[in-house]
């Protein structure tokens, strides 16, 4: 599938191809010092398997620093991300990893073929009117009975970035409030299971954002 090359998509792809190896170092032992974090991916596992242990899509999965944990747990799992560049890293780093070039707007998956979907950290370059075509793109690929955990920044702002690592990059950012991110899940017709927020730790800047939704057994 060619990825839709909207101006905001184009410009995130450029900017994390320049930072990808910067950007893989960064994130390395990212979750090394979040416990919480990795309950909740062994929670979202837990419940992935529970439903029948399908494929999962770690939908912006950057150099696959997340994506190995869920294989880790158990999960037969890839990862998908919008950066050619991020990829080349993911598949280098995790050489037994799928791991394939996509856009979150149009995954190249068939309807209903997922038994879960993460996407963390990976909505906050996404516009805010764009959020509810990801959510229910993210509702057509899930099986019924799927799982979906969405992980973001909290807070009402946005902004841009011009520089990362001492390169020149031009990306946006978002950030989100939970309760309305499960709104529009609910919108896309998704059951809220939970959701949660956690304070910032001394590396962050802003409180984190949890969401846990299941695709429903039975649409209505």
């Amino acid at each position: 599938m060619v990825v839709p090359d909207e101006p905001f998509l184009a410009s995130t792809r450029t900017s994390y191809d320049v930072m990808a190896a910067e950007y893989a170092d960064m994130v390395s032992s990212g979750l090394d010092a979040k416990p919480l974090d990795r309950a909740l991916l062994a929670a979202f596992a837990e419940l992935v398997q529970a439903g029948g242990n399908g494929l999962v899509a770690d939908v912006g999965c950057g150099p696959g620093q997340v994506t190995v944990v869920l294989r880790r747990l158990g999960l037969d799992v890839f990862g998908i991300d919008l950066s050619p560049e991020m990829i080349a890293v993911a598949r280098r780093t995790y050489p037994d990893l799928r791991f394939e070039v996509g856009s979150m707007l149009a995954l190249d998956l068939p309807r209903a073929s997922l038994g879960g979907l993460l996407a963390y950290y990976s909505i906050i370059h996404i516009p805010w009117e764009r959020r509810s075509d990801v959510f229910f793109e993210f509702h057509r690929v899930l099986a019924p009975g799927g799982q979906l955990m969405v992980v973001f920044q909290v807070g009402n702002d946005q902004g841009h970035r011009a520089e990362a690592f001492g390169k020149a990059v031009c990306v946006d950012w978002y950030r989100q409030q939970p309760d309305e991110i499960a709104d529009l899940l609910r919108r896309a017709g998704f059951e809220v299971s939970a959701t949660m927020t956690r304070q910032p730790d001394s590396a962050e800047k802003t409180p984190q954002g949890y969401v846990l939704a299941r695709k429903p057994v039975a649409e209505p």
